[in-house]
């Protein structure tokens, strides 16, 4: 087929009702899960991927991804009217949005995250269909040699989601990579941690893993610990965005779209990252920087065009070169190989169809968010006082249930609690998540290359240089090692310099609460 014939029959998928109603679907399923505290973009793609198997994969895929678009922009709204980020991307929208709720402005602000939101997303967008064509043509030069020194170089991505503590990150990468290994060796069909299980002999259920490290932990937390944090739910009053105020605020917006595009692109760096340095380089230049923090409607631009922007772009890495971008978009892999489509260069010359559907139905997301956020707004921001003894039973049942769909297996509802216990202990202990999804998922990617490259060398390491492709992952792996090194060690001075000074141990303990 031609490229007119590809896009025509993108065209074709996309202009199904099915296709429409899914999209629209997602986006509200987002936005719901994103407004509710402690359901975050994450947990909704993994609750709805095994909604996704028995769809055709367009659709499957479209619905996946409007729970993605919608989840980022439905943080902002527990974020602004209660000071709770629903996400961890919204957490720079609190800075400046919930003082602007205090003042009876929370109208204001929430516009402005829409409008923000809805146009980085739609750069976002346009950035993948521009980029990530080019992108894919390029690495139809790779073999495995080249995958093996990219994927190791994706990997140290991991230092950018492990939070405070590097060692915990690694800790968590290293037990992702463990799990990766159980089941038949790939090539030479040996079993490995299979413990004489038939069950464990195809590898541990992606999404009995998923499921079970991101919802479990959440729910065994509140049975330890039932208590209910209730937010003072701020009125949206009756001051709305003016034209004044966004056509001052759009620079911060675009400078934001862009930041976060580039940011996006980058595997591993994440939305809440984006969403922080688009608001200090809007601070920076903006000529009301002394109100920033105080309630300046330009801070929530530029945070929501910054986490925003982010959502487009993760795909560019996901499907150019089959490499998750993202936490999110890891989960969103699985719904490609489920449907039997792989993602990398080769999709785009065997399934360029589903490629250009994709594309056209992103675009067309950007406009189903800002109607549906519209209506969000005003109609879910009640979302967040709905309390954790209903949320979370639900979520459970939907856990199990989906869990148990994918191969009508009780064996993978128990590795689904068995890996929640393990979530459990690392949220206690103050792990990271995020390096362990990266990990299980990159590890089999990095293993098989690796062995595939010594079989066409026979045991030579000279392939591991053979070209200028293996040698620019060398050197960025090589240049992303020492940044890492250099911050880890700049750290550690700032800790040993405030801990005499009476600085609280908080500052100095290691870990965050795990990615979400």
């Amino acid at each position: 087929m031609t490229l007119m014939d590809q896009i025509g029959m993108g065209f074709g998928l996309v202009a199904q009702w099915q296709s429409v109603g899914y999209l629209v679907l997602g986006v509200t399923i987002g936005v719901i899960a994103g407004a509710i505290p402690g359901m975050s973009a994450v947990m909704a793609v993994a609750l709805t991927l095994p909604f996704t198997f028995s769809l055709q994969p367009i659709f499957g895929i479209l619905l996946l991804l409007g729970v993605y678009k919608g989840g980022v922009f439905g943080g902002s709204i527990p974020a602004i009217l209660i000071k709770t980020p629903g996400t961890p991307a919204s957490s720079a929208t609190t800075i400046d949005g919930y003082p602007l709720a205090e003042k009876g402005q929370a109208g204001k602000a929430l516009d402005m995250a829409l409008y923000a939101s809805c146009i980085a997303d739609l750069v976002s967008n346009l950035a993948l269909i521009l980029f990530a064509g080019w992108l894919a043509s390029f690495a139809l030069q790779f073999g495995p040699p080249e995958f093996f020194t990219l994927i190791l170089f994706s990997l140290t991505i991991i230092a950018g989601v492990s939070g405070d503590s590097l060692l915990k990150g690694c800790v968590s990468a290293i037990l992702g990579l463990l799990l990766a290994t159980v089941g038949l060796d790939l090539v030479y069909g040996t079993d490995r941690f299979i413990f004489g299980s038939a069950n464990l002999m195809g590898g541990l259920n992606f999404i009995a893993v998923l499921i079970g490290l991101f919802a479990i932990p959440e729910i065994f937390a509140y049975v330890r610990n039932p208590k209910e944090i209730d937010g003072d739910v701020r009125k949206l009053g009756h001051v709305h965005l003016s034209f004044t105020e966004f056509r001052h605020s759009l620079k911060s917006i675009i400078r934001g779209s862009f930041i976060g595009v580039i940011l996006g692109a980058i595997p591993g760096i994440g939305a809440a990252p984006a969403a922080f340095v688009s608001y200090s380089e809007a601070r920076r230049n903006s000529p009301n920087r002394a109100n920033f923090g105080k309630g300046e409607v330009e801070g929530v631009a530029a945070a929501e065009a910054g986490n925003n922007g982010v959502a487009g772009a993760t795909l560019i890495p996901l499907l150019a070169l089959g490499v998750p971008g993202d936490v999110t978009t890891a989960i969103i892999i699985g719904a490609f190989m489920i449907h039997g489509l792989q993602p990398g260069p080769m999709m785009f010359a065997t399934n360029g169809d589903i490629i250009y559907a994709i594309f056209i139905g992103l675009v067309l997301s950007s406009v189903i968010l800002l109607l549906v956020g519209g209506a969000a707004i005003r109609g879910f921001r009640y979302i967040a006082d709905v309390p954790r003894y209903v949320l979370l039973p639900s979520v459970l049942v939907l856990s199990v249930y989906g869990v148990f769909a994918v191969n009508n297996s009780v064996f993978d509802v128990g590795v689904m609690f068995a890996i929640g216990a393990i979530g459990y202990g690392m949220l206690l202990l103050r792990i990271p998540a995020a390096p362990f999804v990266i990990a299980f998922i990159l590890g089999p990617l990095l293993e098989n290359n690796f062995r595939q490259s010594l079989l066409m060398s026979q045991g030579s390491l000279d392939i591991f240089v053979r070209g200028p492709i293996t040698w620019f992952f060398w050197s960025l792996t090589l240049l992303a090692v020492a940044v890492i090194i250099r911050q880890t060690l700049q750290a550690s001075r700032e800790r040993a310099v405030l801990t005499p000074l009476g600085t609280p141990s908080a500052m100095s303990s290691s870990g965050t609460r795990p990615a979400e």
